[in-house]
């Protein structure tokens, strides 16, 4: 994986009024025009070489946690206006839109939210998306991320739908940081018996995440690898996620990011890693492996090593735009697309559009001169998933 290391600077409290680089540009409305030639049969690469291969899909904007750096509950209370059922897009049209991508090279589908098992029935969704195939005949590899508060009655019906593969959110092992860190007193012991419950029914091995950031859940980074290490070995693949800076209310601060490189040699003082080889393009975690056998873990290093060179996600958002950057401001529109009679060539014309304009690299210019400020809005991650 090609992968740059940045050297930092606290962005939140920079005044430069610089524009935004990784804004997406006001494309206007594919018309229902005659497809261009090589619509479907030609790579889909934007300007820097990146081709598409993995679509993250975000099903409802709900989620029953309050994380801090994702929902805190100051900002998303009671009085908190979600997105009404008649503005998301329906499971039909997501099927419709994901049938689209995979025919111009799509290969990976994760459903996101919010809390994607909020969506009522999101099992018949994914066996909507299981029947998919790519031009080969092969299946899509679909997968799911979770806060696991609901994995434990909903494993089975997941895996009947289609799904092979489950990655579950879990910030500590302690029951009162963990409480507090997801801020509606939900306990460790339910997210653990989803897990078990995921295991049993066929979705292995399960990603596991945990959000790190210090001072609030960074000792619990050893104790995590210990009880996932023992009780589980390679059927659980821990993952540390440095906390990142997205959307503009989590109150991201460069302070609070424990840096992966820290949190592996916490982890090699107590169990020598060995790396493991770089996996597809695209992949965001460097994985290491016990020495001893005993499983791995991975490192997702956003704000560190920025892994913007090979990106090759887009994201669909519960009610149909399209963002092209976990990072970004602005959104495409698809919906009116799909519910104003477009056809699929149109649709593909204009997902070419917006993926052939793309010059995201956040990631790469977080702490430069030339980095996007407090200014330039971003996208909430409940909105879009992660």
């Amino acid at each position: 994986m090609k992968r740059k290391v940045i050297l930092l600077r606290d962005a939140s409290s920079s005044t430069d009024a610089m524009p935004a680089p990784f804004a997406e540009p006001d494309l206007g409305a594919a018309g229902a025009a005659d497809a261009p030639a090589g619509l479907f049969d030609t790579p889909l690469l934007d300007p820097r070489g990146r081709a598409l291969r993995d679509l993250r899909i975000s099903v409802t904007d709900r989620c029953n946690f309050r994380c801090s750096y994702c929902m805190p509950k100051e900002v998303f209370d009671d009085q908190h206006h979600f997105l009404p059922h008649a503005s998301l897009l329906s499971f039909e049209e997501i099927t419709r839109t994901a049938a689209v991508f995979v025919r111009l090279g799509v290969r990976k589908l994760r459903l996101t939210g919010g809390e994607p098992l909020l969506r009522r029935q999101i099992e018949q969704l994914i066996a909507q998306l299981s029947a998919l195939r790519t031009p080969e005949g092969a299946p899509v590899d679909i997968a799911l991320t979770t806060n696991g508060s609901i994995l434990a009655r909903k494993a089975q019906a997941l895996r009947a739908g289609g799904l092979r593969r489950v990655t579950v959110s879990l910030d500590a092992l302690d029951d009162a940081i963990f409480q507090r860190m997801n801020d509606v007193g939900f306990p460790v012991a339910e997210v653990l018996a989803g897990i078990d419950a995921a295991l049993a029914a066929g979705l292995a091995p399960v990603k596991l995440n945990m959000v790190v950031k210090r001072g609030t859940n960074d000792h619990e980074i050893v104790p995590m690898a210990r009880y996932m290490r023992d009780r589980y070995g390679d059927r659980v693949r821990l993952r540390f996620i440095e906390f990142m800076d997205v959307g503009a209310t989590n109150g991201w601060r460069m302070d609070e990011v424990v840096p992966s490189s820290e949190v592996r040699a916490r982890i090699q003082a107590h169990w020598p890693l060995q790396p493991l080889q770089d996996g597809p393009a695209g992949e965001t975690a460097e994985r290491w492996r016990y020495a001893d056998g005993r499983g791995e873990v991975g490192f997702i290093s956003s704000v560190t090593h920025a892994f913007c060179g090979d990106c090759n996600r887009m994201r669909l958002s519960t009610e149909g735009r399209l963002f092209t950057c976990l990072f970004g401001s602005q959104g495409h529109d698809l919906r009116d697309l799909i519910r104003g009679g477009a056809s699929d060539e149109a649709l593909a014309h204009r997902i070419r559009q917006i993926w052939g304009a793309r010059q995201d690299r956040y990631s790469e210019l977080r702490g430069t001169q030339q980095a996007p400020t407090a200014a330039a809005p971003r996208v909430e991650m409940h909105y879009i998933g992660g």
